[in-house]
């Protein structure tokens, strides 16, 4: 097997979507730092725009593209416009997401649980499945990454949906890596402890619960964005070629007990 230089990314193209801020901008970033190239995908244009200059402050090459992951159209287009702007495709992060609004199970409505699952599950679905025909056809393998929660390991009683989206997510990525191996399309999850992020901000605004997953957490703290860039920058590196199948959990700690 020829060997490859580690984290090198140069020449290489990867789409992350909710990629404007939070972890997947922190991902995106390692990428970029490590050579790589990034489409970015968001629901928010002026965001978008922003991430793009952000990746090109860290002298990346990067483009972003409006797009709701959980409308099919929509996800079609903007892979098609992705790989005409950057040229190619080596791998995807399916990491956009929404937050449940807390809720007792007898309480929730359809409504509420396939708005969840609208983006958690279906989202995912889509986008792998557009990165995955791109790859094949492209014949070169390529690594895909579902960012996960750790709400899969220990359960959310107040989050039943989200929780049960990101269990799936997690079955599927396992029945991928199993099926697209045979390409060398690599497939993992990437489970996050808690984050300061927009999404996360009510949740660590809590003074109580705050304290409390702090506690739970063994490093005694909640991850910055930033601490995600080199976790990126390694579910993408194409010398990971054993890597595959696998729920990676970078959460200090948190679900060790």
């Amino acid at each position: 097997m020829q060997s490859q230089p580690l984290l090198d990314l140069s020449g290489r193209v990867f789409v992350v979507t909710g990629g404007n801020g939070g972890i997947g901008l922190g991902m995106a970033e390692g990428i970029v730092m490590a050579g790589g190239s990034i489409a970015i995908w968001g629901r928010k244009e002026a965001k978008n725009a922003a991430a793009v200059a952000r990746l090109e402050e860290l002298g990346g090459r990067a483009a972003s593209f409006v797009c709701d992951v959980s409308d099919e159209e929509q996800v079609i287009e903007s892979m098609d416009r992705s790989i005409d702007a950057l040229g190619r495709i080596d791998g995807l992060f399916a990491n956009a997401g929404r937050s449940a609004r807390p809720s007792k199970f007898e309480d929730l409505s359809l409504e509420q649980w396939r708005a969840v699952l609208d983006v958690n599950l279906d989202g995912v679905f889509l986008t792998l499945r557009e990165a995955t025909r791109r790859l094949i056809a492209q014949g070169e393998g390529g690594s895909l990454v579902a960012v996960s929660s750790t709400s899969a390991i220990h359960g959310a009683a107040r989050s039943i949906s989200y929780g049960a989206a990101k269990t799936a997510v997690n079955g599927l990525v396992r029945a991928l890596a199993v099926a697209l191996a045979r390409n060398r399309i690599r497939v993992n999850s990437l489970l996050p402890g808690w984050t300061k992020t927009e999404l996360s901000t009510a949740a660590f605004e809590d003074e109580n619960f705050r304290e409390v997953t702090t506690k739970r957490t063994p490093v005694r703290r909640w991850a910055e964005p930033s601490e995600f860039r080199s976790v990126g920058a390694f579910l993408a590196d194409p010398s990971q070629t054993f890597h595959t199948g696998q729920m990676m959990t970078v959460d200090g700690g948190y679900t060790i007990f």
